[in-house]
């Protein structure tokens, strides 16, 4: 699915030293649950590391088949948290119903400035179960920045430490209090680090987001 990223991620490790703070969270995406565990272990041993942090069912698929093996494995030591995705805000009915049924530690969903259906119901049962919560597309794949660059950033931005649209957009969904990370996609060197930059300082607090909702709606 991601091309050569396994074995690109083991050779980095690998040149810097496998750090004990890492946190190796991964993907099984697999239609037969069989062939679940040989997925997972030749990803492992790509990585090189003893154990992943995190697996998750991605986008659902066979999820009744491979829950299971997560949880087995997590049970024996071999795994610390299990979790789903989804993305483009589909199967958020179907992501529910697995929230209340299933012991699961993270879930990942789409959830930005733009697309904001999360709130509704997913998100706050994060909260209630205590499940942690990654968020993808935080960008719409660079669609939402191209919106919002053909405007200048509000002055009072700097309220809230943003030099940029896509700090905005990042410290918008980080402040939300059910979300515990956001995953931007890039390719640039430069993006990394002024995404990175999002992290840092004072977040937004309610009428602060519901100000920054208002004003991105003008440009959707």
């Amino acid at each position: 699915m991601y091309g050569s990223a396994q074995e690109v991620i083991g050779d980095c490790l690998k040149k810097i030293g496998r750090p004990e703070q890492l946190f190796a969270a991964d993907k099984v995406w697999i239609s037969d649950g069989d062939a679940g565990p040989a997925q997972i272990e030749n990803s492992r041993k790509l990585w090189g590391i003893p154990r992943f942090d995190l697996l998750q069912v991605h986008n659902l698929l066979a999820w009744e088949a491979q829950l299971p093996t997560l949880f087995k494995m997590k049970a024996s030591g071999q795994l610390r948290y299990v979790g789903i995705t989804t993305s483009h805000g589909r199967r958020h009915g179907e992501m529910e119903q697995i929230m209340r049924t299933q012991p699961l530690d993270f879930i990942q969903l789409t959830y930005n400035l733009f697309d904001r259906e999360a709130e509704q119901r997913l998100l706050p049962l994060a909260q209630e179960r205590g499940i942690a919560v990654i968020i993808n597309r935080p960008f719409q794949q660079g669609a939402l920045l191209r919106k919002l660059q053909r405007h200048p950033l509000p002055d009072w931005a700097a309220e809230i430490g943003c030099s940029s649209w896509a700090q905005f957009a990042l410290k918008f969904i980080i402040s939300h209090p059910a979300v515990t990370c956001a995953i931007p996609a890039t390719t640039s060197i430069a993006h990394v680090q002024e995404n990175l930059l999002a992290a840092s300082g004072k977040l937004p607090d309610q009428t602060m987001r519901v100000r920054m909702v208002s004003l991105v709606e003008k440009y959707s």
